[in-house]
């Protein structure tokens, strides 16, 4: 008796302890047991165009997951008696309420039982209509997490640009990496009680720390410019055998409308893109460019009133320099081009014999300006800044071939700017891609230190616009760049193109930048095509009609009314033994001269 009163005695004052004295650091213990924590992810904000497009966007994801050790006592009615099912009778009504195959969900709910372990995934990403029959099954020990899953309606055709979300919720390349803390937002959490079966209890204290949603990222894109520059590339990329292909479409204030690039991988599917297909080359990817940066030479010797549009230049069919023999892409014998023919011939001679007025360090001070050897400032993931060394540095024949676009790099954004800083009159404005932060029609321009720079006098700018426009004309070298209604002023570019692949020069960079309407430019194109192999390698012809039709569709989808024919050129050639300025109209000389063509060290 006495013993059994000791007994009783013990549990007596272990209850007291329990309920009276501990009670309340017993309870938090048993409280804590019970408690559930899961993350209640943010809803990414969407990407879109200029006009509201979706081009990215997150919706309502659900995760399933299963506690076995409860899943195990399932019991269903079946032809009017309560059976017991267990793991096999609940990945078959998982299975059928979704529409899969219920092996997967019975080997992953038979592994984690034979664990004893109490949680495991049985199938992700679902809808949550698909999520409401298989709770509505009351399945003992299957509950959900909420996720989200990235969609990108457009596809291929802004994938590169885009980039794409990793399994971890953070942008991965492109606008969402560069947008990543705008779009992400802050994920929340829900806090509950859950019974031995795996289930919430309904009556406890539950708690909720709601997410907050992250912004949506507009951009100065316009989809079907996208779209149709996509096509367009893709296209020529396959006709002429190139390696690639880019176009970049942009207005004067230098808002990008569209930035494409081939081969392309759809962003809703990464497993299937291979490595070269995930940049955005119109940005990462620098390349000798080749005579379109002649352009700047002739900006640099007009600006500097060390020539003129008609000044005289007597191009010999060879030039030596540096011990180097330097010749045009042609054979010719000795011409009398103006500096407007020079540009229009693209002659790597006369441009060459016309550039040796500029010290090394003033052309190197215009090509700086104009932009290159500098990334745009963007903060675009992987931009490449280009490869422009310092003139202290220029070899004897760099000196020389930067003038028409070798021993120089640059990227297709770049180019694009060069020409948009002569169609905006001479000021260069920074390049844009995003146009706002917000929702609905409340959009907030993002923060820009950058500011606009006059690179070159509006005169100079005016006069170059009028020598561009030779390019086209029927002696130039991008006649089937032309756009019927409208004016056009550009140049073209066929470049010798490195291959790190092979550490030497191997094919050409193809391409032609142009803007129109040449007296009032509403857009600037821009197109290359990386070593093209099959049919003409020329950039007029190769880029040229690609031009033409990215061109001609950005004017008419935008409105812009017809001017009407080119202007008459410059005059393109004089007659030597006349001793006026003015110069004669160009012979038939043959095109496509723009081809570096000097022999190499």
């Amino acid at each position: 008796m006495i013993a059994t009163l000791i007994v009783f005695s013990l549990f007596g004052a272990q209850l007291l302890r329990i309920q009276g004295l501990d009670a309340q650091s017993v309870s938090a213990k048993a409280i804590q047991s019970r408690l559930r924590t899961t993350v209640l992810p943010a809803l990414r904000g969407s990407i879109v165009d200029a006009n509201g497009t979706v081009l990215a966007s997150s919706v309502d994801r659900y995760n399933v997951v299963d506690d076995p050790t409860a899943t195990v006592t399932y019991k269903k009615r079946i032809d009017g008696q309560v059976v017991k099912v267990g793991l096999a009778g609940a990945a078959t009504d998982i299975a059928d309420a979704i529409g899969i195959e219920p092996q997967p969900l019975l080997d992953a709910m038979k592994s984690a039982y034979k664990k004893k372990s109490q949680f495991t995934y049985l199938t992700k990403n679902i809808t949550p209509r698909q999520w409401r029959r298989i709770a509505e099954l009351g399945i003992p020990g299957v509950t959900s997490e909420t996720s989200t899953d990235r969609q990108y309606p457009q596809g291929t055709s802004i994938a590169p640009l885009l980039g794409w979300v990793g399994g971890d919720g953070k942008g991965g390349a492109g606008v969402e990496q560069m947008k990543q803390k705008v779009l992400n937002g802050t994920p929340g959490k829900h806090v509950y009680e859950q019974a031995p079966d795996g289930t919430a209890i309904a009556t406890a204290d539950n708690q909720d720390t709601p997410a907050v949603d992250g912004e949506n990222v507009k951009l100065t894109l316009d989809n079907d410019l996208q779209w149709y520059s996509q096509n367009a590339i893709a296209d020529a990329v396959k006709k002429s055998g190139s390696l690639s292909g880019e176009v970049v479409i942009m207005d004067t204030k230098q808002n990008l409308k569209a930035v494409a690039s081939y081969p392309s991988f759809d962003n809703n599917n990464l497993a299937g893109a291979s490595k070269g297909e995930l940049q955005s080359k119109p940005f990462t990817q620098a390349y000798e460019p080749g005579s379109t940066s002649k352009v700047i030479t002739m900006a640099a010797l007009l600006d500097k009133k060390k020539a003129t549009p008609t000044s005289h230049v007597v191009v010999p069919p060879t030039l030596t320099r540096a011990g180097t023999t330097f010749h045009d892409a042609e054979v010719h014998g000795t011409e009398h081009l103006t500096l407007a023919g020079v540009l229009s011939q693209s002659s790597n001679i006369g441009t060459m014999l016309e550039g040796s007025k500029l010290d090394k360090g003033t052309l190197y001070h215009y090509l700086r300006n104009f932009g290159l050897g500098q990334t745009s400032g963007l903060g675009y993931p992987g931009e490449s800044k280009g490869v422009l060394s310092s003139y202290k540095n220029w070899s004897a024949t760099q000196r020389f071939t930067v003038m028409f676009g070798q021993g120089l790099a640059s990227t297709a954004i770049q180019e694009a700017s060069v020409f948009a800083t002569v169609a905006n009159g001479g000021v260069k404005e920074p390049v844009k891609l995003v146009k706002g932060v917000g929702e609905g029609d409340d959009y907030t321009a993002p923060q820009d230190d950058r500011k606009a720079k006059r690179i070159i006098k509006k005169s100079t700018a005016s006069q170059l616009t009028k020598m561009m426009e030779g390019v086209i004309s029927k002696t130039g070298t991008a006649k089937a760049a032309a756009v019927d209604g409208y004016s056009i002023a550009g140049k073209t570019g066929t470049a010798d193109r490195y291959d790190p692949s092979l550490g030497r020069y191997n094919g050409v960079t193809a391409s032609f930048i142009g803007f129109a309407p040449a007296e009032n430019p509403r857009y600037i194109v821009a197109v290359t095509l990386q070593r093209p192999t099959k049919g003409s390698h020329f950039g007029g012809d190769v880029a040229g009609p690609v031009f033409s039709k990215v061109m001609s569709y950005a004017l008419t989808h935008s409105g812009v009314p017809p001017t009407g024919k080119q202007r008459a050129p410059y005059p393109l050639t004089y007659d030597p033994s006349k001793t006026t300025s003015e110069g004669t109209t160009s012979k038939n000389q043959p095109g496509g001269r723009d081809q570096t063509g000097q022999s190499r060290p």
